[in-house]
């Protein structure tokens, strides 16, 4: 197994094809500790991101490590064997001007903007749990990364605020422990990153800010060649996902459902019409955010609905990788 923990200089802040950090081959496995978006240096109530961060290099991301024989047009398979936070304590916050829920620059009115505020959340026996001048919750921990993603092509560096393609700061609560993410690779190498984890968080992250930790995350790593996956996809043992990632919201809807049909299709050899009429009675949508720069839609498909049943997708890579 390759260990890495990054010091605070390696951390990075966008998707690029910068040098690796290490070299990985087709089944290897991976053990990854990645920093809280804050940097960890959000820790208390008192803690202010605006007043302890530069707010220009949040959501760090630990890589990039490259894939032996990784080339464009192929498929990066990512296995999470688990997702552990590294503390017992985790951090969310509101800002102003940004969340679902207030005035945004993009979103402009005359209302006041919301509070900055921090929430601190105690980490233990499986909960976070709150217990703060506002109330008290306790809820199951599910463990899960903000922010994965690829270099992308081009010669592009996109920061890992957003989302795209390449996979970036998808923030959906599928991408934990025991699921495949799929990515298409774009530059020799691949060159993934991840970070942004989160002991829990919603759909729709409505504030934008999950509960933050580091964590430590154990990742198997695959390669599917000559196989192009155009947006992310994820599968775990019950269902298919492909997340649309751009804005408005409906848009990564279609996105996401276009990329759904037409794997249907490949799964299936149904025609498009079919495809696409057969998704639209047995799938769901599931959201990402409604948050970043842009938003994510998940299309989700029960494998036990497929014609057929439920064929070896990718080879049956997923499969594999199971304990």
């Amino acid at each position: 197994m390759i260990t890495y923990r990054p010091a605070a200089e390696e951390l990075h802040y966008t998707f690029a094809a910068r040098p690796p950090v290490a070299t990985v081959k087709p089944g290897d496995v991976i053990e990854v500790w990645t920093q809280d978006c804050f940097g960890g240096l959000v820790r208390t109530e008192q803690d202010l991101p605006s007043q302890v961060c530069d707010l220009s290099k949040v959501n760090p991301v630990s890589g990039p490590f490259q894939v032996q024989g990784a080339e464009p047009g192929d498929t990066l398979a990512l296995h999470f064997l688990s997702i552990v936070p590294s503390n017992d304590w985790g951090v969310s916050s509101t800002f102003p001007h940004f969340g679902a829920l207030t005035s945004t620059h993009e979103t402009a009115t005359l209302q006041p903007p919301l509070d900055e505020r921090v929430w601190r959340y105690q980490i233990k026996e499986n909960e976070v749990i709150y217990e703060g001048s506002g109330g008290q919750w306790r809820l199951p921990m599910d463990p899960m990364h903000g922010t994965v993603g690829l270099a992308p092509g081009g010669g592009q560096a996109i920061t890992s605020l957003t989302s795209g393609p390449h996979g970036g700061n998808l923030d959906t609560p599928e991408i934990r422990a025991g699921v495949t993410l799929y990515l298409g690779v774009n530059v020799e190498g691949a060159l993934f990153g991840l970070g942004d984890g989160h002991a829990r968080q919603g759909e729709g992250e409505a504030c934008g800010v999950g509960v933050e930790c580091a964590m430590t995350s154990t990742v198997a790593v695959e390669l599917i060649k000559g196989v192009a996956t155009p947006w992310p996809r994820i599968e775990n043992d019950e269902a298919l996902m492909s997340i649309g990632a751009v804005r408005p919201l409906e848009d990564a809807y279609r996105i996401s459902h276009v990329d759904m049909t037409r794997w249907v299709q490949e799964l299936t050899g149904l025609g498009e019409l079919d495809a696409y009429q057969f998704l639209s009675q047995a799938g769901t949508a599931r959201i990402g955010n409604v948050c970043d720069p842009a938003y994510t839609v998940l299309a989700r498909l029960e494998k036990r609905f497929l014609p057929g049943g439920a064929p070896a997708v990718y080879g049956g890579v997923h499969g594999r990788f199971r304990a």
